[in-house]
């Protein structure tokens, strides 16, 4: 009997394996598509004033040709600009050695050399490049050197021109709205079908204006075409070197000497009434946005004092001066014989726009979103002593004796320079970031050059459908516990057999 049982339960096991392999050559198995790896890019923000190193990822599948960026990580580099180095043998590639190293920590090191390093220098190291062409490119071979002594993938240490640094921050700014695609209800990635708006950047040495419009762009130089999710854009884009914050500031302070025929001393109406300052000559004259207005005879070692004086309407009257509206060759223009068709749709402010404005707010109390409530604002900040400023923003000292010189230069560039009006200032937002991410070129120059990179190939798993998975699942289980049964029956009966024998 203990053989026939033996017998019957074996061929059963055998029998239920027999289905359970028919069942896997016959059931139909599915691709599935694995989750897609990260690529990652960095790219450096090489400004006037200093630098910065991004960190971006996107999905190794892309979306028509472009990643669906997001911001990684960041780092700030110590230290002035690339082009503050100039003369200093090895120190501009050396001030990017902690960020690049953080660089290392934050990207996954599987990845490390697939991810392409890009070093994008702007307006400082395109003046340096006009005064010294051969301390600008020894600055950029420097700063390759030091990237390359890295595990990524190098592309290239290059200085933007004016117009793309205002494409690449139009791109930005689009982006992180949502304005190219948004993420739907149904679990994926979309063109979003909104109105895109424009962009202004005022950096240390530059200031752009990018935006799309309807009119014919009159001058070839100011249109811009674009490629980004299948989708194609054209632009109207200006970059005015000098007319960065530093250097505009630069301005007003060489033409207050000039009109004052003084030398020794110049009374600032920019400048707080209880504020005073002496430096050399060189560093208002030592920049080629100023090199016209030297005096003469000209020492570049000289002392000279700047004695504030507080005064509103003098500090316009001034700052407009630094602007040419007389000349125009075309049917319209901003200032200095530059065309602009007229100003439509919405705009993000950001850099030093979103600093000045963040600071006029908190100063006067005032929510600023009209251009009346920004001429009041700035007409209070000015009448204010350094006393009073330090005491409404004593974080902010260093930076206190320049607002009401910046507020205004604002002011007269957004008002009479692009020609914004009551209706169109209340269009503009000024940020600092938007989303997660900073606002700047760096996210929009990645989001274009990730159209270049090649794919990496979606990974592939067989799987079956889940009833059917279900069902060999059953199987299996019926089979291990008709297994287990069988043997603890014969542990059992072997027990009874040994007690009975004893």
């Amino acid at each position: 009997m203990d053989k026939l049982f033996v017998k019957f339960v074996v061929s059963a096991a055998l029998f239920l394996f027999g289905i359970v392999s028919i069942l896997l050559l016959t059931v139909s198995i599915h691709e599935m598509r694995e989750p897609p790896q990260y690529m990652y890019g960095v790219v450096l923000d090489a400004g006037s004033s200093h630098t910065a190193l991004y960190i971006y990822k996107w999905p190794a599948d892309k979306l028509n040709g472009t990643g669906v960026v997001t911001q990684h990580s960041e780092c700030n580099v110590k230290g002035g600009g690339i082009s503050s180095y100039a003369g200093q043998q090895g120190a501009a590639g050396c001030s990017l050695e902690a960020c690049l190293k953080q660089a290392v920590r934050d990207i996954p090191p599987d990845r490390h050399h697939r991810t392409p390093v890009y070093l994008g220098a702007t307006a400082g190291m395109r003046l340096l490049k006009i005064t010294n062409p051969d301390k600008a490119s020894q600055i950029l071979q420097e700063v390759e050197q030091k990237i390359k002594s890295f595990p990524f993938s190098f592309r290239g240490a290059v200085i933007l021109s004016g117009q793309e640094e205002g494409l690449y921050g139009w791109v930005t700014v689009n982006y992180l709205l949502e304005n190219f695609i948004k993420y739907g209800y149904v679990g994926r990635w979309l063109n979003s079908g909104r109105k895109t708006v424009g962009a202004l950047d005022l950096g240390g040495a530059s200031t752009q204006i990018t935006f799309e419009t309807p009119e014919i762009v009159e001058n070839k130089l100011n249109r811009m075409a674009l490629r980004l999710y299948g989708q194609d854009y054209s632009l109207y884009t200006h970059s005015y070197l000098c007319y960065g914050k530093e250097e505009a500031l630069r301005q007003i302070l060489a033409y207050l000497i000039e009109s004052q025929g003084n030398t020794s001393k110049v009374y600032h109406p920019c400048y707080p009434s209880d504020f005073a300052e002496d430096f050399k000559l060189e560093k208002v004259f030592g920049s080629p946005c100023t090199a016209s207005k030297r005096p003469k005879p000209y020492n570049a070692h000289s002392w000279i004092r700047v004695q504030g004086t507080g005064d509103y309407q003098s500090c316009l009257g001034n700052t407009s001066n630094i602007f040419s509206f007389q000349f125009c060759a075309f049917s319209q223009c901003s200032f200095n014989g530059v065309f602009q068709p007229n100003i439509s749709g919405g705009f993000m402010a950001f850099s030093a726009y979103f600093f000045t404005h963040s600071y006029l707010q908190k100063s006067t109390g005032m929510k600023i979103t009209t251009s009346a409530q920004l001429k009041e604002a700035t007409k209070a900040v000015c009448n204010m002593t350094i006393e009073e400023m330090t005491k409404k923003a004593s974080d902010l000292k260093k930076y206190l004796k320049e607002y009401c010189a910046v507020a205004v230069y604002i002011q007269v560039l957004m008002l009479r320079g692009y020609n914004f009006d009551e209706h169109s200032f209340q269009n503009v937002a000024f940020q600092k970031t938007a989303g997660e991410a900073a606002v700047g070129w760096a996210l929009g120059y990645i989001l274009s050059v990730s159209s270049l990179l090649p794919e990496e190939p979606a990974g592939f798993r067989k799987g079956l459908c889940p009833a059917a998975w279900i069902g060999l699942l059953i199987l299996l289980s019926v089979l291990l516990t008709a297994t287990f049964c069988y043997m603890a029956l014969l542990v059992i009966r072997r027990k009874r057999s040994n007690q009975g024998v004893s």
